[in-house]
């Protein structure tokens, strides 16, 4: 589904890097607020951390996530000129993300890219056992995590782990275990639990401050919950030439033995 936006439509930026978007709105004579109440559409300007961060304080109300250049680099065909374009002429598609749900003591905490309990101490190893609907599938797994990922996370952390992404289900990875577990990817219904054997470990999504602590003898469950968010243009958030220039950046090899980076 395309979103036309209406003339009367109000928006409401939210990034540390906002003024040259702002500044473009303005040329084009859109309203703009200071509430995000008012505000008929919310435009996260950043990466992925300022979408979530958006989502979390906002949730459930439509977004379209614009990138900035100070946040990674722009390909000459994604610059605001082109990103706003493809907005105002109704082209954009809009994408339905589910959203994880963990539940440990009686608290929930949500994501639209996953949830992980990790090693509260980094000095002690986590040592938990995994259901997946009532099945017993790892006994005892020793390491610093064990967590979820939707679709749209696969290609984050659940990707550094397994260096795999997945396009149906959820993902289940394990990081650093002593052991060799297979990761898996789960059918969408599935029921996740993790009992905490030795830890304690924090339950953590996204890139929320908001953490869940959960002692030994406690568990946490994992599993799609029944909501979701709608997000604008993240077909276009970052193309395959945007992702080359972002790895460039970060590649670190260009600094190694006296090459031109390193001068």
């Amino acid at each position: 589904m395309n979103v036309q936006p209406g003339k009367d439509w109000k928006f409401f930026l939210f990034g540390q890097h906002t003024e040259a978007l702002r500044d473009n709105l303005k040329r084009r004579g859109v309203r703009l607020t200071e509430n995000p109440d008012e505000a008929d559409l919310i435009l996260p300007c950043g990466g992925d951390g300022t979408l979530f961060t958006a989502e979390l304080r906002w949730p459930g109300r439509l977004k379209y996530p614009v990138r900035d250049s100070a946040t990674a680099p722009l390909c000459p065909k994604h610059g605001f000129d082109t990103q706003l374009d493809a907005f105002f002429a109704g082209e954009l598609k809009t994408t339905r993300l589910p959203k994880l749900v963990g539940r440990a003591n009686g608290r929930e905490l949500f994501a639209i890219n996953d949830i992980f309990l990790h090693n509260r101490m980094p000095v002690t190893a986590l040592r938990y056992s995994v259901s997946i609907d009532g099945a017993m599938y790892a006994r005892e797994v020793v390491g610093d995590a064990v967590g979820a990922a939707t679709i749209h996370g696969s290609t984050a952390y659940y990707r550094s782990i397994t260096h795999s992404i997945f396009r149906t289900g959820i993902g289940l990875a394990f990081s650093n275990s002593t052991e060799l577990v297979n990761h898996l990817v789960l059918p969408e219904n599935s029921l996740i639990r993790i009992d905490i054997l030795r830890g304690p470990a924090v339950m953590v999504a996204d890139n929320s401050e908001e953490t869940v602590l959960v002692e030994v003898g406690g568990f946490a469950e994992l599993s799609m919950s029944d909501r979701f968010t709608d997000i604008l243009g993240l077909d276009l958030f970052m193309c395959s030439e945007c992702r080359r220039l972002r790895h460039t950046l970060r590649d670190s090899t260009r600094f190694i033995g006296g090459g031109e980076g390193g001068r």
